[in-house]
């Protein structure tokens, strides 16, 4: 009988351990799941912040702001249109359009929306 005894105090000890252990994991992977999770709140409000920020630098009228400012551009006008015509005898398509400076007038052809001239 104190044979059977020890051996299930042992049993009782080892199941012990075992219990001790897998609530010891359960609290280690409780902890990563939080830490997770705060990352993935942290990259919720960056992302949401680039958003913001990509909206606000390609909004139209900062997009005409930086070109008027850095790169000097001016809107179109009907004077200084040029329209490109292939030259005389040049007619393969391998060959590039020359440029000519045709005088603007009120027959000036149309876009393909309608409207004359540039760009808006």
């Amino acid at each position: 009988m104190n044979r059977l005894n020890i051996f299930l105090l042992i049993v009782v000890m080892g199941c012990a351990l075992s219990v001790v252990n897998a609530t010891n994991q359960q609290r280690q992977i409780f902890i990563q799941l939080q830490r997770a999770q705060s990352q993935e709140r942290q990259l919720q409000q960056d992302y949401a912040q680039l958003q913001y920020q990509q909206s606000a630098l390609s909004r139209t009228s900062r997009v005409e702001q930086l070109a008027t400012d850095s790169l000097k551009m001016q809107p179109v006008t009907t004077g200084r249109t040029q329209y490109l015509t292939l030259a005389p005898g040049a007619a393969t398509a391998v060959d590039a359009p020359v440029p000519v400076s045709a005088p603007a007038t009120a027959s000036a052809p149309a876009s393909a929306n309608g409207r004359r001239g540039g760009t808006r």
